[in-house]
């Protein structure tokens, strides 16, 4: 797909974790025939470690500062599909330039969806099982996804059919 010189130049997949923004978005990447990128894994591939070591080894602040640096990189992409870390549009400056740049979208799905597909989510280091902290998390967050310009509910849909509804929405945006 082209698109004009003011059209989004990414499609950016936000929500809480457990969201499906990694599967879907692999998904989407290849219907619209794009690259896929995770923040995620970029701050992994930049640290050498794990999110979970940079976690216990360095903190919270560490990480996030990580995951800036991976976001404004990401953000400067053209025609890249982009999953973000849960927390990644926290941080002002990365929210801008997402939306800046791209289609932002916000996969949505209810706190019994997300605990259902976590499991007990040791490798998440805002997690690992304290149920209490992950409902926390999600009502402290629900606010910023919410202001995002963009929907989609993931509960009981299959990544197909949530794929399909991005790529049709995406363009609709951009044409």
């Amino acid at each position: 797909m082209t698109t004009g010189s003011n059209a989004p130049r990414n499609l950016v997949l936000a929500g809480f974790m457990g969201a499906g923004k990694t599967t879907v978005g692999r998904l989407v990447a290849a219907r619209l025939g794009w690259p896929f990128v995770d923040t995620d894994e970029l701050v992994e591939q930049a640290a050498g470690r794990s999110i979970a070591t940079i976690f216990a080894q360095d903190g919270e602040a560490a990480f996030r500062h990580l995951e800036r640096r991976a976001c404004q990189r990401a953000a400067l992409l053209d025609a890249h599909v982009i999953a973000t870390g849960g927390g990644a549009l926290l941080d002002p400056d990365t929210r801008a330039a997402f939306l800046a740049r791209g289609v932002v979208v916000w996969l949505s799905a209810e706190l019994d969806t997300i605990v259902e597909r976590l499991g007990q989510g040791a490798e998440r280091p805002l997690f690992a099982g304290d149920h209490a902290r992950l409902e926390a998390l999600f009502a402290a967050r629900a606010p910023l996804y919410a202001a995002l310009p963009h929907r989609v509910k993931t509960d009981g849909r299959p990544p197909e059919a949530i794929a399909e509804e991005i790529v049709t929405l995406w363009q609709t945006c951009t044409s």
